[in-house]
């Protein structure tokens, strides 16, 4: 593998460019190898509980046994997208369910534009105090609207307004979402398919997320579904549905899921508020609940569930513009950190099973130490070739496996996604993501990583900063 340079003759040189390429190498495999199992596991899921094509089916079929639901909606500073969000959630198609939009301390007019397009007046309501959160400034409701209540309290994080929200909730399970978000109309009764055929044992599942940029909306719904012009929003489409229809669908079907998106997810609120309901100082926040809710129920040696299902969409808007997903990346990589290292005892644990071993060796390998050997790879392999240490072939053989499995990937992706779900309707758009999965591996995949790195430094310094993220709004979605 190894051919030495005369210039370089000292047999550590050697045996350190040796394990350098073993490391980088081995553990790139490890990371096919976990990708085809998650792969696989994909496709079981889905061929085992396949999708319902018809939400009227649904409604047949599981209206009478779907418990009430509290949706949870934080917002903070979300004056473009809120009203459309809102309205989205009014319109669902659900039995029993209450929408609590939370406005956490907003510096814009998010509060005055959901009380003038509802018709909201200020009313008072009970909470339950078992949650810490900010303090609550008031309550607003429109006696036409029963189905929403405004929580207006001072800022505390998306954390902290959650919990306030749970406090307030009156329902057996919450539905955590973004304001920014917008669900399709048969979301609920597709993802609370988990806790009516295993009431006693579902605590939580997770739905999927699409994005929204290009697509056209009215009225709070998405009308029809076209690509974004835009380069990095069509790479992150590619990114959702690897993340979503692979990955988290493969890791649910194993029972070792440790995120649920905090964009879409739902929770029995019980077991929530018995392991003190999300954590404050993190910005992977659910994330981290999913975790202490795996670490509560293995520790009480209670069987449960958490589960994740494909169908329900929930539609969120990306960034466009490099500098604001670059925050966006960091702070994310910055999350999965923190909440390895906060519950770094429940890894390789027996205690903890399989989410032990599988769950927390999947962080390990793809949020732990991926950014770091795939950067490593990048600059000592052509570094080592270039000092004459490595042999052109593995050169070759690494460059090739790295990108042409990448591609694999994002293919396979795309064909469960045609095969099981079909939500791009025209074969010029598959054809479109089909060419972004290929030119996304030059270029993009670096500077993802590098923007891994970045959140790994934060997470060195012990930043807590969210960062600004800045939104077009839906409106502008539609036209683009």
């Amino acid at each position: 593998m190894i051919s030495l340079d005369q210039t370089f003759t000292g047999g550590w040189i050697v045996a350190s460019a040796e394990a350098v390429a073993v490391v980088v190498i081995v553990t790139g495999l490890l990371q096919v190898g976990f990708y085809v199992f998650q792969l696989l596991f994909a496709a079981i899921a889905l061929s085992t509980r396949p999708p319902v094509p018809r939400g009227a089916t649904l409604w047949r079929r599981y209206s009478d046994q779907a418990p009430p639901i509290s949706l949870l909606a934080p917002a903070f500073n979300e004056e473009l997208t809120v009203v459309e969000s809102v309205r989205s959630l009014l319109a669902l198609h659900y039995p029993h369910f209450e929408v609590l939009l939370i406005n956490d301390g907003s510096k814009d007019g998010t509060l005055a534009r959901v009380i003038d397009a509802f018709g909201l007046q200020r009313v008072e309501r009970y909470i339950d105090d078992r949650l810490e959160h900010a303090n609550i400034r008031g309550f607003y409701a429109n006696p036409a609207l029963p189905r929403l209540l405004v929580i207006d309290k001072q800022n505390g994080g998306k954390a902290d307004a959650l919990n306030a929200g749970i406090n307030c909730c009156r329902t057996p399970l919450f539905c955590a979402i973004d304001a920014d978000s917008i669900l399709e109309t048969d979301a609920l009764l597709r993802v609370v398919r988990p806790f009516i055929d295993d009431p006693n044992l579902t605590i939580a599942a997770g739905g999927t997320i699409r994005i929204a940029n290009g697509c056209i909306i009215d009225s709070g719904r998405v009308v029809r579904i076209h690509l974004p012009r835009n380069f990095l929003a069509l790479v992150q489409i590619m990114e959702y549905l690897r993340a979503f229809l692979m990955a988290r669908l493969a890791l649910g079907k194993m029972q070792v899921l440790t995120v649920i998106s905090g964009a879409f997810g739902l929770f029995r609120r019980q077991e929530v508020v018995e392991v003190g309901g999300y954590s404050h100082g993190t910005v992977g926040e659910d994330m981290e609940l999913v975790l202490k809710l795996h670490r509560h129920m293995r520790d009480l040696k209670r069987p449960y569930r958490i589960d994740f299902i494909a169908e329900p969409v929930c539609w969120t808007e990306c960034p466009e513009d490099a500098k604001v997903l670059g925050r966006q990346r960091s702070r994310w990589q910055r999350g999965a950190l923190e909440c390895f290292a906060k519950h770094k005892s429940m890894a390789f644990n027996p205690r903890y099973g399989r989410i032990g071993f599988l769950g927390f060796g999947q962080i390990l390998l793809v949020d732990v130490v991926g950014p770091l050997i795939e950067v490593f790879g990048y600059l000592l392999v052509p570094l080592l070739y270039a000092l004459g240490l490595l042999a052109l072939p593995w050169l070759l053989a690494f460059l090739a496996v790295t990108f042409t499995f990448g591609v694999f990937v994002s293919v396979a992706t795309l064909i469960l996604e045609e095969v099981q779900l079909r939500r791009f309707p025209r074969a010029r758009d598959l054809a479109v993501l089909t060419f972004v999965a290929v030119v996304e591996n030059f270029g993009y995949r670096q500077l993802s990583n590098f923007w891994r790195l970045q959140g790994w430094w934060q997470f060195v310094r012990k930043q807590q900063s969210w960062g600004t993220m800045t939104r077009k709004g839906f409106g502008s979605a539609a036209s683009s």
